[in-house]
């Protein structure tokens, strides 16, 4: 599984899921020693206080949903630029599924990774924003037969196609998550003036957005 940013290295740790909803806030008072050496799941958002006193605790890592960024630069003591992450030794590795601010976990997502956990998960902050994309990772080693099959495996294996699952990575709808309605084939034009093939795209609220293609990655399980 793909997050939308992080910071830290490749770690490694048994999860444990925290916040039991996908808008809950990951606080300062659910950080406790039985969460020492885990990869914790938050909900919504994760505040400086709480990832400071995670690293106090000794816990590995925090999947959440976002973080406001006047948190993460009093965590790393620095504004973060444009330039790949991933080098940090902070102590923890942060992975954002869905951006910054407070935004909630995509509800798909915290239930797949509520079916794991206890078990061992590696994750990767490393992110690269500009050409030649990175994002960071969430790994979990598991049998082949205890996979659930999901009903839109052939979409992932043929590429694009109505009904497939998607994250929007570019502005203005950064993080949002939906599903393809319509691949028009003809190229139209965007606000740069470019002319490139699109897509529409049913967000989780409802809305209709067309978006170039290029700005969206599958989402797969």
């Amino acid at each position: 599984m793909q997050g939308i940013f992080g910071i830290g290295g490749e770690t490694h740790g048994e999860l444990k899921i925290v916040s039991k909803s996908e808008d809950e806030e990951l606080t300062e008072d659910q950080i406790t020693e039985e969460l020492t050496g885990k990869i914790i799941v938050g909900g919504s958002i994760v505040e400086y206080p709480t990832i400071k006193k995670a690293v106090e605790y000794g816990v590995k890592g925090i999947i959440v949903g976002g973080i406001r960024d006047a948190d993460l630069s009093n965590f790393l003591g620095y504004n973060i630029g444009v330039a790949i992450t991933g080098e940090e030794k902070m102590g923890l590795t942060l992975i954002l599924t869905e951006g910054f601010g407070k935004m909630a976990m995509a509800k798909k997502t915290l239930e797949f990774l509520k079916k794991f956990e206890g078990k061992l998960t590696c994750i990767n902050g490393a992110t690269q924003i500009r050409a030649g994309v990175i994002r960071p990772e969430i790994i979990i080693p598991i049998e082949e037969a205890s996979v659930d099959k999901v009903e839109d495996e052939e979409l992932h294996l043929e590429g694009l196609k109505p009904g497939l699952p998607v994250r929007i990575i570019g502005p203005p709808y950064f993080g949002a998550i939906g599903h393809i309605v319509d691949l028009p084939v003809e190229l139209q034009t965007v606000e740069t003036e470019s002319h490139v093939r699109v897509l529409e795209a049913e967000l989780e609220d409802g809305r209709r957005v067309v978006v170039p293609r290029a700005n969206v990655e599958m989402i797969e399980e």
